[in-house]
């Protein structure tokens, strides 16, 4: 886990951004990149990364807190994404606990593209309410059945280009929780690039590369299921190489 000291250092140099600021660039519908690398790495990034983007302060932390409870049925959703579908989706309420705000949302991969769409909610349910899945039928017309499948939670550094339209996450400190048993994911950083269109001139997307970085197409949900279900009650076989590249990840950084 970074410590509070190191952490501090690094992001201090950053020019601050709003929450009000940062809603100019919220990407509902965009091509999103995913990266994986060690938290040792970051420490390193950041200050490269200072120059071209500002970095979401809300009140005095330049870190939130998330926490995600996602909702299935029965794995079909996960099953979706071992098996490649194009077109498929995410359900899952978040709450943005420092910002104090929570939001039911449905996320659609089609075509290389995210469409996300959400709705304010007071708290995170463990029960759909009827208001909350007809908002989801207006998305996904073919949701069914839906139950809750996992939780998970990370802390999240969001930087937001100050020339692109873009916007970068940096997930660290994951965990999954499920039936009572907790699970945490050490060392790894988990950086999502968020873009109107893919760029590779992106600062981001270059120091990726100048790094040998290669995208990983990667899913908190399904590293979470897998962890959390047993490989032997949920299929994997499409996900192994990437298992396999985050436990090097694990293994290099311990």
């Amino acid at each position: 886990m970074m410590s509070s000291k190191q952490f501090n250092a690094v992001t201090s140099l950053f020019d601050p951004i709003g929450l009000d600021e940062m809603d100019k660039v919220q990407l509902m519908n965009r091509v999103d990149t995913k990266f994986a690398f060690t938290q040792d790495q970051l420490l390193e990034f950041l200050p490269i990364l200072a120059k071209d983007y500002k970095i979401l302060k809300v009140g005095e932390n330049r870190i939130s807190r998330y926490e995600s409870l996602y909702y299935d049925d029965n794995l079909v959703n996960y099953d979706h994404h071992h098996r490649g579908l194009v077109n498929r989706y995410k359900i899952r309420y978040r709450s943005y606990i420092d910002s104090k705000i929570t939001f039911l949302e449905v996320k659609h991969k089609y075509k290389g593209r995210t469409d996300k769409r959400r709705i304010p909610v007071h708290e995170i349910p463990w029960e759909l309410s009827d208001e909350h899945y007809d908002f989801i039928k207006t998305v996904n017309p073919n949701s069914n059945r839906l139950k809750p499948s996992l939780m998970n939670r990370f802390s999240r550094i969001t930087l937001v280009s100050k020339k692109f339209d873009e916007r970068l996450t940096i997930d660290i400190d994951l965990s999954f929780e499920w039936k009572g048993e907790k699970k945490l994911v050490e060392h790894i950083i988990i950086a999502e690039l968020k873009q109107s269109r893919q760029d590779r001139t992106s600062p981001f997307f270059k120091l990726m590369k100048d790094n040998f970085i290669r995208p990983i197409k990667i899913s908190k949900y399904c590293v979470g299921i897998i962890n959390m279900y047993g490989k032997d009650n949920v299929k994997y076989n499409r996900f192994k190489k990437k298992l396999i590249q985050i436990n090097k990840l694990q293994a290099n950084a311990s």
